[in-house]
């Protein structure tokens, strides 16, 4: 039976379904972007009806955004892995143009740790965590589910949905609202694999590996 909805924003959204929306950057979503993910720009208008589906059912909406300091050992500069991206005030830090914002922007990364979760920050030397206020704001807002879409499916988004699911709760990944940087051949696969092991519901779709 036709509902009327459109095939790709997920059935249920509500006060106790919360989107988390990873690193829509310019960095990571733009080509010429200092990390750019390929094909990270065709996720922004079907995400853009994710929120609006979201926002119509009274879901919490929260953005994530990496917020470097310009020297920070997350970077190969400073003996890290990653190329110089989303450095705080700059334009590649800034959410790509065509994203409707709506919600809650959590910054990440910003004291020069590991920002790969939405829910944790790591010391990139010492390895110990600390938590970003998401967990409390989901907590506070009585979520029980989370749908991760963004940036990139196997660094961000994945460990976003792991550390979700740490937390209790259920996690939706839709394959089609995320693209997967792989620096090694099969790491989007390997990706997939881990979040459903943790019971991570990796929505059917076309992945983009």
């Amino acid at each position: 039976m036709a509902t009327g909805r459109p095939a790709d924003v997920p059935a249920r959204y509500g006060p106790a379904v919360a989107l988390l929306v990873i690193d829509l950057q310019n960095d990571f979503a733009t080509p010429g972007g200092s990390l750019y993910v390929r094909g990270g720009e065709e996720i922004v208008g079907p995400v853009n009806a994710q929120v609006t589906a979201a926002a119509s059912a009274g879901s919490p909406i929260y953005w994530t955004q990496d917020w470097h300091p310009p020297v920070t050992p997350h970077f190969v500069t400073s003996g890290g892995v990653w190329p110089p991206h989303c450095v705080a005030g700059t334009p590649g830090a800034e959410f790509h143009p065509g994203a409707v914002l709506t919600g809650e922007v959590i910054r990440k990364g910003i004291d020069g740790t590991d920002g790969y979760s939405g829910f944790s920050v790591r010391d990139p030397a010492s390895g110990e965590r600390q938590v970003t206020v998401l967990g409390e704001r989901l907590a506070v807002a009585g979520v029980r589910e989370i749908v991760v879409v963004g940036l990139a499916g196997d660094y961000c988004v994945k460990e976003t949905a792991l550390d979700g699911r740490r937390l209790g709760l259920d996690v939706r990944v839709p394959l089609t609202l995320t693209r997967f940087v792989n620096v090694a051949p099969g790491d989007g696969e390997a990706a997939v694999a881990e979040m459903r092991a943790a019971g991570v519901r990796v929505e059917p779709g076309v992945a983009h590996f």
